[in-house]
């Protein structure tokens, strides 16, 4: 019975080669046996590569296109056989490119013809909480990271001694190996990562007593980290190499720090600005005078106009959070809050009631 190789693949039967090129290359890394355990996924590789190897040469897609028949009727193409990598070569792709995208360039040995490449060590997240005054004049933390660190007996390479490291004996050092099967669709070509050597392509032969062959060890890194002024939540420091070891010598990742900025009990922080809640007393508020408004630098002097009402924003120039970037500061706003007294003498009840009486008498329309 014929195949619809164009359903395989999920194109239409117009399909130029590039998009059956792209087709083949999705459903590819999808159901490949080394990547897809699911029942049924190498019996559906195999189809898909039936339908791209016919379909991916212009001669055969054109016989198959009039005939509409399987690959038996191509004088010798089942027989013949067929893998993986002359597929992919079909439809112009470098094949060890390719598989470096299927697996993230962390299995390029697996399918390649080189071995696997040291890989550089993983990045680091830590968080450091500071106050408010911290942010605005900028710290020091002393942390104690716990990192894997290169093994400094063996110089991350694992072995005991230079000598006790070769090619591995299972796959030659190429760290894969490869399995040919006779199917009724022909050879077919598989290539899986090297058990022995875990696609390293080199063994040991005796592991460094320190780090047991891991070539990296556990331990605590102590760094000194300097939070610049201007620093606010969210702010993300980064420092080089304090990361984990890579493996085989590979350079280590990087340590990234977030600032976490606490809570302050008299300002809220706006970006670079302060803002702050003051009471002002009525008499104050009323006849105009001088304030002492806390900040950042200790206690500054604010000019009160007559007559200032409730809720009065002033502006203190400079007197807020350095920039991070750039020189400067930012500014501190101070909304005033008019303290109405709660208790009154004789006196003071008679001269606001005369007080009143006149003001009544200017709001009469």
């Amino acid at each position: 019975m014929s195949k619809d190789y164009y359903k395989i693949l999920g194109v239409e039967k117009t399909a130029t080669k590039e998009e059956i090129k792209k087709a083949y290359k999705q459903l590819a890394k999808k159901y490949h046996p080394d990547l897809n355990k699911e029942e049924g996924a190498a019996e559906r590789f195999k189809e898909i590569n039936e339908a791209a190897a016919v379909l991916a040469d212009d001669e055969k897609r054109r016989q198959y296109d009039q005939f509409g028949t399987t690959a038996e009727s191509f004088g010798g193409f089942g027989g013949a056989g067929f893998n993986f990598e002359d597929i992919m070569s079909q439809f112009g792709f470098d094949f060890d490119s390719i598989f470096d995208s299927f697996f993230g360039g962390g299995l390029g040995g697996l399918f390649g013809r080189r071995r696997q490449r040291a890989r550089r060590g993983a990045d680091i997240r830590h968080d450091v909480e500071i106050t408010l005054e911290e942010a605005a004049k900028g710290t020091t933390r002393t942390l104690n990271i716990p990192v894997f660190m290169q093994c400094s007996k063996c110089d991350g390479s694992g072995a005991n001694s230079a000598g006790d490291i070769v090619d591995c004996p299972d796959c030659n050092g190429s760290g894969f190996v490869r399995r040919t099967q006779r199917t009724p669709f022909g050879i077919f070509s598989t290539q899986s990562g090297c058990r022995k050597c875990n696609g390293e392509g080199r063994y040991i032969k005796k592991k460094c007593p320190a780090c047991k062959g891991n070539g990296r060890v556990e331990q605590s890194k102590k760094i000194d980290l300097k939070i610049p002024a201007g620093a606010e939540t969210g702010t993300n420091l980064r420092i080089t190499n304090a990361g984990q070891a890579g493996s085989r010598g590979a350079e280590p990742g990087d340590l990234y720090v977030i600032v976490h900025v606490k809570k302050h009990k008299l300002f809220e922080r706006e970006g670079d600005d302060l803002h702050i809640n003051v009471p002002v007393s009525f008499v104050t508020a009323a006849l105009g005078g001088k304030i002492e408004v806390p900040t950042l630098d200790g206690n500054a002097s604010l000019k009160i106009p007559a007559g200032t009402q409730p809720g009065t924003v002033f502006r203190m120039k400079g007197k807020g959070i350095p920039y991070l970037h750039g020189s400067g500061r930012g500014d501190e706003f101070v909304a005033v809050d008019v303290a109405v007294p709660k208790k009154l003498s004789k006196t003071q009840k008679d001269l606001l009631k005369r007080f009143e009486g006149s003001e009544k008498k200017r709001f009469i329309f």
